[in-house]
């Protein structure tokens, strides 16, 4: 057997051995890879490794954690063992010991494990029809699909199929907010589909391979990790072409966005507290005087949640059949964004006024 595993065994370069497995990978079918993953000390420092022979004979070496903290390192062994499992790598005896049982015991932890399930076990024909009906819902509210529904509630409601509201209650992300709105809609739905698992979803945990769940949980976090790296590239990117008085055209042109989307930046910005007001007006300057007083009363009348019945008020359906709607809602959000700072600072000038 290729497997060794050596406690405290001197080995060159003064570094004591604590743990080396032998891993294979089926590459063809009667040929595999080989490679090693191990941990020693050296110095008052552990030190966890890789070393992989390549498909030309080439012998590589990765240094996964270097440092004093056995925690540290005992975390990083494990996701990157994690990780090369993923890539097909499997050890010739399981270090058990290293490869933990996964905690569930968090509320976090258990909603990860839905939503791993529900990847795996989606009925696609039904997510694609719940697909098309929150794209006609969020036009309806003229808001973001996403407000309506994720698609990770939606693959959920797919994979465990509620057949009542108090089961549709126990999907995670499914409050009493979004029953009350599309409860009655999404049963409509998941009715016309049978199912053979039930509720409660207590059953779900033994169902699937925690290792592979592992694997999935590090998948997340590095997805996550880049979307995160992605989202302060494209903020910056943004905060610059405002600052230069780039219109939105030119925005969406340089950024690749589409019109919601950049919309949502732009407002995620000015909660953040980024100062927008010059570019907010330097845009406003293209819309008509009229239009724009128009659209400031029907706020003041109608109120700021949702934009949809200020177009209604501002235009007939007639007349949008000949316009750019997209546009039309580019700088309604624009103006509600000035709306909303106009009314915090007149709540605040109130309370300081009723304070003083």
């Amino acid at each position: 057997m290729r497997l060794n595993i050596y406690l405290m065994a001197r080995v060159g370069y003064g570094m004591n051995l604590l743990f080396l497995n032998s891993m294979e990978k089926q590459v063809g079918d009667d040929r595999t890879r080989g490679a090693q993953a191990s941990i020693g000390e050296s110095h008052g420092k552990w030190i966890a490794g890789w070393q992989e022979t390549k498909e030309d004979g080439r012998l590589t070496h990765e240094t996964w954690f270097e440092g004093t903290s056995w925690e540290e390192l005992i975390a990083a062994f494990r996701e990157r063992m994690l990780v090369k499992r993923h890539e097909g790598f499997k050890p010739v005896l399981d270090p058990a010991l290293l490869l933990e049982r996964v905690s569930l015991d968090s509320r976090s932890a258990r909603i990860q494990l839905l939503q791993f399930y529900s990847e795996q076990h989606t009925s696609e024909e039904l997510y694609e029809a719940l697909r098309q009906w929150r794209l006609k819902q969020a036009g309806k509210e003229g808001k973001s699909p996403f407000l309506v529904a994720t698609n990770r509630l939606l693959r959920m409601i797919c994979a465990f199929l509620p057949h009542t509201e108090e089961e549709l209650s126990q999907i995670p992300g499914f409050g009493a907010n979004k029953a009350a709105l599309y409860g009655a809609e999404l049963l409509k739905f998941t009715r016309q589909y049978e199912r053979t698992t039930s509720f409660p979803l207590d059953w779900v945990e033994d169902s699937v391979n925690l290792l592979q769940f592992q694997a999935w949980q590090q998948q997340e976090k590095q997805r996550k990790q880049q979307l995160e790296q992605t989202k302060r590239e494209t903020k910056r990117r943004l905060l610059e072409a405002v600052t230069r008085g780039d219109s939105l055209e030119q925005l969406r042109e340089e950024l690749q966005l589409q019109p919601r989307d950049l919309m949502i930046w732009l407002e995620e910005l000015d909660r953040e507290g980024y100062d927008l007001e010059a570019y907010i007006e330097l845009e406003l300057k293209r819309v008509p005087e009229e239009e724009l007083s128009l659209a400031w009363e029907a706020f003041e009348l109608r109120g700021d949640k949702y934009l949809k019945p200020i177009l209604q008020s501002l235009y007939k359906q007639e007349e949008l059949d000949g316009k750019e709607v997209d546009r039309i809602y580019e700088w309604l959000r624009l103006l509600r964004m000035k709306f909303r700072k106009a009314q915090a600072s007149q709540e605040q000038a109130s309370q300081e006024a009723v304070a003083g």
